[in-house]
């Protein structure tokens, strides 16, 4: 019999990746994120799973032979940047959670079943968030793949075959094309659950949220001989732009965030020549993102000319507003209750991306302090465990 928790499991993995402040930095194909990938093999081996790593860096583990109308259940292990140790892993676990609780009951699966295990979720290494399930579904295309680059520099054909996995082989996969559905469990970020007084909700749709890449260009010079009136900073028109990102949200109601800036060649006693910044902007409706970032955008450009400078703005990624599958959401309230708690969400994942290839659904585990992508985002063992009990009634029913 196997007496595995939520919480002991996260406690295995707790140190991995830690940093001094208790936030941690998992990045993709990088030492603490392959040391992660490495836990969850030995752990799905020793519940006798049987391992595939596809070449889009998404790894299975299968119950019982692959196969097409497959039932998945997962998320991911890298995490953002200074990220909470909840946020990816939590999925993770409670998917492995499941299964070793279904096999102690003596439950044998009638269809294929499958915990994944996403790549680069959230696009902290490669810069394209949910990169696994995009490529895997074929959103982002080989070609599209080979262009991205790492925030180290690396390219990312070469980050893969240092992982021993072939570019080349990138693409969509049959057994996410022919998939039956998807459930993603996922600590809650955000303070719905907690406003409710409840420990797991189902969620109903994921807000449209997309990222913009703003890159301003103006003239170097030195800091101390270059008169005022005859600079052209670029870090002058990004700071004008952060500051209409946020009135602009205020305004519309929505949220905008420049969480990433890059100054080149970044002296202290250097006028900087280029400046980058990253805009992230969700609403509740497409309409919404679209007016307040084409805003943002006009005063970057009249910003730029009062400073002699130069933006060019490139969308990187964008995530449509996603309901999740109405005849799994309805299943889902038939097994854990007509009265668990539905909610939307802002943030991105792996199983909105998903959404158009097949049926997917997600479980929120309350999160008390609401905060996420920093060390105060939380969870109680208790409720990890309501999750991971929540997870497996909800597959249990699915695999039948």
């Amino acid at each position: 019999m196997t007496t595995w928790t939520a919480s002991a499991l996260l406690a295995e993995i707790a140190q991995i990746g830690r940093n001094d402040d208790g936030s941690y930095s998992r990045l993709c194909l990088q030492h603490d994120e392959v040391a992660l990938r490495e836990w969850f093999v030995a752990k799905a081996t020793e519940l006798g799973l049987t391992i595939v790593t596809d070449m889009n860096a998404n790894i299975w583990a299968w119950w019982g032979q692959p196969g097409p109308h497959a039932v998945l259940t997962g998320s991911h292990l890298d995490s953002v940047p200074g990220g909470g140790a909840y946020d990816g892993p939590l999925g993770v676990i409670c998917a492995l959670v499941a299964v070793a609780q279904m096999k102690d009951a003596g439950v044998e699966p009638s269809k294929p079943f499958a915990v994944v295990v996403m790549a680069d979720e959230e696009g902290a290494r490669f810069g394209m968030p949910c990169l696994g399930s995009r490529l895997a579904s074929g959103k982002l295309s080989k070609d599209g793949a080979h262009k991205l680059v790492a925030r180290d520099g690396q390219p990312l054909p070469e980050a893969w075959r240092q992982a021993g996995l072939d570019p080349d082989l990138i693409g969509p996969d049959d057994a996410v094309l022919h998939a039956s559905c998807f459930i993603e469990l996922h600590v809650e970020q955000g303070r719905g659950l907690a406003d409710l007084g409840r420990p797991v909700a189902i969620a109903t749709a994921v807000r449209p949220h997309g990222r913009w890449r703003a890159e301003f260009t103006g003239q170097g010079n030195h800091a101390g001989t270059t008169l005022i009136p005859d600079r052209h900073d670029p870090v002058l028109p990004v700071a004008e732009t952060i500051l209409a990102a946020r009135q602009a949200a205020e305004q519309a109601g929505c949220v905008t965030t420049v969480g990433r800036i890059n100054v080149e060649p970044g002296g202290t006693n250097v006028i900087a020549s280029a400046a980058t910044m990253w805009l992230d902007c969700r609403a509740e409706e497409a309409q919404t993102v679209t007016m307040v970032v084409e805003g943002i955008q006009k005063t970057a450009h009249e910003a730029a000319d009062k400073h002699g400078c130069h933006v060019v703005w490139t969308r990187e990624s964008w995530t449509d507003r996603t309901a999740f599958d109405d005849g799994l959401r309805h299943r889902m309230l038939q097994v854990l209750g007509e009265d668990t708690p539905q909610l939307s969400t802002g943030a991105g994942h792996d199983a909105a991306t998903l959404a158009a290839t097949m049926p997917t659904g997600m479980l929120f585990v309350r999160n008390p302090t609401g905060a996420s992508h920093c060390p105060a985002e939380s969870a109680s063992d208790e409720d990890c465990e309501a999750g991971a009990q929540a997870l497996r009634a909800v597959v249990e029913e699915l695999v039948k």
